[in-house]
């Protein structure tokens, strides 16, 4: 067998090791020079020097032959057709001419470009990543009185812009901030005097390497070619979401309000939008406009999701309404008097803040919504995907907590190897190696009684290490991106006798007063029903209503209106509710409970399906009209 060699080849975007023998051709090493850095056959050159010379050609002449040994370094220059822009520079290893960056269509000198090397795929990335890394980001300062001996147009170090990852500054607001923003963050990788040249955002992978043919695959056989790094926890030091804010109160309440009717724990998901939050440098903030709930099974200590056959639909709604998913929400909530209305403080220091359930189940929720990434080789790291737990407070009310779970933790629930503790919440338990997986070793490190760093096999693991936390709040003056001042029954609350029909699509219109047709129709739940019910889905004939729910637009609303569909859900509804369609006005329509006329189709309460007059049995479920 052929010796063994590692040839180093060095590249704008860093070096790679290439395992080779003496005896390999050329034409066999350019290909795996390509493969290795992604390149096609044509779209680079290998040199023995940096000064480009002594190229190495794609021959049947071995290594040895060309004097190319164990450990040595060769130079390689990609092709100016397959990277436009992009040279090795050869005499100023730091010369802004050597960093591609995310082209911008803003001239500001200020703005902020992440370089990208060649092998990261086209991605694009959320609006709100964009328009941050557009930012200059710099936290200026003004000129102190009694510091500054300069003058007006001067600055020193007392009030010269600071970096907005800078710890300092960051320990000193009120409340202090523990974790930089993820844009700040990006910005200390990419700061210094190369520019963040070789920066890379690497995900962490569990999993043995695919492809090693040195030996049989596992449990019989593994190499530290394939095997998978030992991890060691640690704090994140950035999180991808600053803050969390509710647009109103009524928001909240409607979702509280099974909890407070049933006494069972509630489940939802969070819809809204990423904006800037200008209280952190660079940061990120999830506006929560709509609650969705998906079927369920509650009770007053566990809930168990359902398939929900809805799901595509809603995010479609809401895509359509610019909104997207941007978190989940679920209470713990126990009464302790309910004759003043406090609630049980459970979570605490002293117990936990997550269980390790809820840190699994929302490592789960964030890899399923991962964060598009440039710097990252697989297009994606990390997730702006929130979770907010409703519990009691200090205070014994309910108090709303945001969190999010570590990338580590993203990376041990992805690769299934973290476990929960059956007995203890607060504990998590790295799974062993088995023969049908094989778990890298995962520490933490802690003080022992002696005050000494010592570090522990997380078998248990303290779920604090796997723990972001995020402030949720309430603004001050309410937002509305659903404007409606009346409440359309919420999706899948049949427990409480709240159903969504045209039962309760007709008294929802007879309570609205006479107002414009837009604050009706502007209601998340509602829209949900137009689109999803059985009897007249409105699915592919909603879009310019959602249009003008989405633009605050009452003409579009108006036009959509004296549509056809609009005019077949009146129909449906004066039958429901005893009336005649023309007689139908928003403030003025009859108790919906009366009886139907004698004249009008009358609607199953069971299938909701319409039955010609006469009869008193359903034609489609066959049970009885009373």
């Amino acid at each position: 067998m052929a010796e063994s060699i590692i040839i180093r080849v060095q590249s704008p975007e860093g070096m790679k090791k290439i395992p080779s023998t003496k005896r390999e051709t050329a034409a066999a090493f350019l290909k795996k020079v390509a493969q290795e850095f992604g390149f096609n056959s044509n779209g680079f050159s290998v040199y023995l020097n940096r000064n480009k010379t002594g190229q190495i050609l794609s021959q049947n002449k071995t290594l040895s032959l060309l004097k190319i040994k164990h450990g040595d370094m060769l130079f390689l220059y990609p092709s100016s057709s397959s990277l436009p822009g992009e040279v090795m520079d050869t005499a100023s290893p730091h010369s802004s001419s050597s960093l591609p960056s995310i082209p911008s269509t803003s001239s500001s000198s200020s703005s902020f470009s992440i370089p990208r090397s060649s092998s990261t795929p086209q991605v694009e990335e959320d609006d709100i990543d964009q328009y941050l890394t557009k930012q200059d980001g710099k936290i200026y300062r003004n000129r102190d009185p009694q510091l500054c001996r300069h003058g007006a147009l001067g600055k020193c170090v007392h009030c010269v812009p600071l970096e907005p990852f800078d710890e300092d500054y960051l320990n000193h607001l009120d409340p202090p901030v523990k974790h930089m923003s993820f844009h700040a963050y990006l910005r200390k990788l990419t700061g210094g005097a190369d520019k963040g040249k070789f920066a890379a955002l690497e995900n962490i992978s569990c999993k043995i390497k695919n492809g090693c043919e040195g030996h049989p695959p596992w449990p019989e056989g593994i190499c530290t070619k394939c095997q998978p790094s030992a991890i060691t926890l640690n704090r994140q030091k950035y999180r991808h979401v600053d803050n969390i804010m509710f647009e109103n109160h009524t928001i909240a309440d409607r979702f509280l309000d099974f909890w407070r009717k049933t006494g069972s724990q509630r489940m939802g998901y969070l819809y809204g939008r990423y904006t800037e939050h200008k209280d952190i440098p660079l940061g990120i903030r999830a506006e929560v406009a709509a609650i969705y709930e998906p079927p369920q099974n509650a009770t007053q200590n566990s809930l168990e999701l359902l398939d929900d056959p809805k799901a595509a639909a809603v995010d479609e709604i809401a895509a359509k309404l610019g909104l997207r998913k941007v978190g989940w929400i679920f209470t713990d909530l126990i009464s302790e008097d309910t004759r003043i209305g406090t609630v049980r403080y459970s979570r605490n220091q002293d117990s936990y803040y997550l269980s390790a359930e809820e840190c699994i189940t929302a490592g789960f929720f964030q890899n399923q919504h991962s964060n598009s990434c440039r710097l990252s080789r697989d297009g994606h790291f990390g997730s702006k995907f929130v979770s907010v737990v409703a519990t009691g407070g200090p205070d014994n009310q309910v108090h709303f907590e945001g969190y999010q779970v570590s990338n580590q933790c993203m990376a041990l629930v992805r690769d299934e190897c973290l476990l929960p503790c059956k007995d203890a919440p607060e504990l998590g338990y790295a799974k062993e190696s088995s023969p049908e997986q094989y778990v890298p070793d995962v520490f933490f490190k802690d003080k022992d009684k002696f005050g000494n760093d010592v570090t522990f096999l997380a078998r248990p693991l303290p779920v604090e290490y796997l723990i972001i936390d995020i402030t949720t709040t309430f603004p001050k003056d309410p937002q509305y991106t659903f404007c409606s001042t009346q409440r359309f029954p919420i999706e899948n609350r049949d427990v409480l006798g709240e159903t969504q029909d045209f039962h309760s699509l007709a008294s929802y219109l007879s309570q609205c007063s006479p107002t414009t047709f837009l604050n009706i129709v502007s209601d998340f739940h509602l829209l949900l029903f137009l689109v999803t019910n059985e009897v007249m889905p409105l699915r592919d004939s909603i879009g310019l209503l959602l249009d003008a729910v989405r633009t605050s637009n009452e003409d579009l609303a108006q036009t959509w209106k004296k549509s056809e569909q609009w005019a077949t859900i009146e129909q449906l509804c004066s039958t429901v509710g005893g009336q005649p369609s023309s007689s139908l006005g928003y403030g003025a329509m009859s108790d919906v409970s009366a009886p139907p006329s004698s004249s009008a189709m009358w609607s199953c309460l069971h299938c909701t399906y319409m039955n010609q007059h006469g009869t008193e049995h359903c034609e489609m479920c066959s049970l009885p009209r009373s």
